[in-house]
């Protein structure tokens, strides 16, 4: 039979002392990154058929194209 390593178990409630968060910021850069995301979340069957991230918005960019192009004819 093989010998177990028995460690001691730490307490979850305490962290490592070489995380030192007391100087952390919460939130800092929260406000900047969601002015700069938008996170839209498809379909699997939608984003199986697209490989990388270029491919949607190069079809989305094309969509809208098309959907402009159609207002400007209905509205002329």
């Amino acid at each position: 039979m093989k010998k177990q390593n028995k460690k001691k178990a730490r307490s979850s409630d305490q962290m490592r002392p070489e995380y030192d968060f007391s100087k952390g910021v919460r939130g800092k850069h929260a406000e900047r990154y969601a002015a700069g995301s938008n996170v839209v979340v498809l379909a699997p069957d939608v984003a199986s058929q697209f490989q990388t991230a270029d491919d949607v918005n190069e079809t989305l960019r094309a969509v809208a194209k098309l959907v402009e192009r159609r207002r400007k004819r209905q509205t002329a």
